[in-house]
């Protein structure tokens, strides 16, 4: 009796012990001539992932990112694939053009490293494919990281009209994103380089800010396409201002997030109701790089058709590269 007494205050104890701390995610930076690839390089003082290697084969940019962010010689890299063998991450961040993107994936992908890539997924539908099917082929993640999947206001959208009760049926949605420019704003030379090109970054303001509107709308539907896709896409370089906000409008209630932490909704009566969304309420990781950790680190899983998933951002190219069809052709484009 007592022995098994003492088994049960044994196991007792150790199903309350506390869950042992998970190791730091270790990431390689594929190319760094992105401009946000800042809010990695900058991520001082947190140790929960760990910057083990960066290959960027520009290097002058390579040198000047060393003395800004102070980071030792030894960390750069002149070819991918060796520092993929060497160091052997946990991930790969792509902070290069959206064209290599796919040279990333190409890369890891057989060495099973997962990667999460700045949006959109891809710089045409040919390479999401492909990339697609690398991911699918070795089992890795393929991430798409978009700044407006780390808003409370938007999850909380996407949450509230979703529900048929509370919203009626959806129908319409406006989504506005977009700056004065990337000169106009200050970005680099290295990153005006790549991001200008009709090749390397695919179409300009459509793929840069287009892609938003295009990855919210798709998780919202989940699996379903485009009827048709017309290009009237108010994604521009040419607001007076820096903004990402949306309006999705049901035939019972309308939800509007004119920034990160807004939320503003109208019933039949027309009268807003605007309060503040926490991150906590909305449950979303404002933080892309420890939802990254979580991923990799099978503490969180990856939604069918969300933001960051594989599905949502491959169909966001098929819109993409529709849009562009139906740019040139000035017809509406099936996907």
């Amino acid at each position: 009796m007592q022995l098994r007494f003492l088994f049960t205050a044994i196991f007792i104890l150790m199903m309350q012990a506390p869950r042992a701390q998970e190791p730091p995610l270790r990431v390689a930076l594929a190319g760094i001539s992105h401009g946000h690839s800042g809010w990695i390089l900058g991520r001082t003082g947190k140790t929960d992932v760990i910057v083990a290697g960066i290959w960027e084969p520009d290097t002058a940019l390579a040198a000047k990112a060393q003395r800004q962010y102070k980071l030792p010689a030894s960390l750069f890299h002149t070819s991918l694939p060796a520092m993929l063998d060497a160091l052997k991450p946990d991930a790969v961040l792509a902070f290069g053009s959206v064209y290599a993107h796919l040279e990333v994936t190409e890369a890891a992908a057989p060495r099973g490293i997962h990667v999460m890539v700045e949006k959109p997924l891809a710089a045409n539908l040919a390479h999401a494919r492909k990339m697609e099917s690398l991911a699918r082929k070795h089992r890795i993640h393929l991430l798409t990281n978009y700044e407006t999947s780390w808003y409370p206001s938007v999850h909380t959208s996407l949450r509230l009209a979703a529900d048929s009760n509370l919203a009626g049926a959806i129908r319409m949605a406006r989504f506005n994103h977009g700056h004065q420019g990337p000169k106009e704003i200050g970005c680099g030379p290295e990153f005006l380089a790549w991001l200008t090109d009709p090749v390397l970054n695919g179409a300009g303001a459509l793929n840069d800010f287009g892609c938003y509107g295009a990855n919210i709308m798709t998780a919202l539907m989940r699996d379903k396409a485009p009827v048709s896709v017309s290009a009237v896409i108010q994604a521009s370089w040419n607001w007076t201002f820096n903004r990402k906000d949306m309006e999705l409008y049901g035939d019972k209630t309308s939800f509007s997030a004119p920034d990160a932490a807004t939320l503003i909704t109208r019933g039949p009566n027309g009268r807003p109701q605007e309060r503040s969304v926490t991150a906590k309420e909305a449950q979303v990781y404002t933080d892309p790089f420890v939802y990254l950790a979580a991923v990799v680190q099978g503490r969180e899983t990856v939604a069918p058709w969300s933001l960051y998933s594989l599905e949502n951002n491959v169909m966001v190219v098929r819109i993409l590269e529709a849009a562009k069809i139906s740019a040139k052709t000035g017809k509406s484009v099936r996907p």
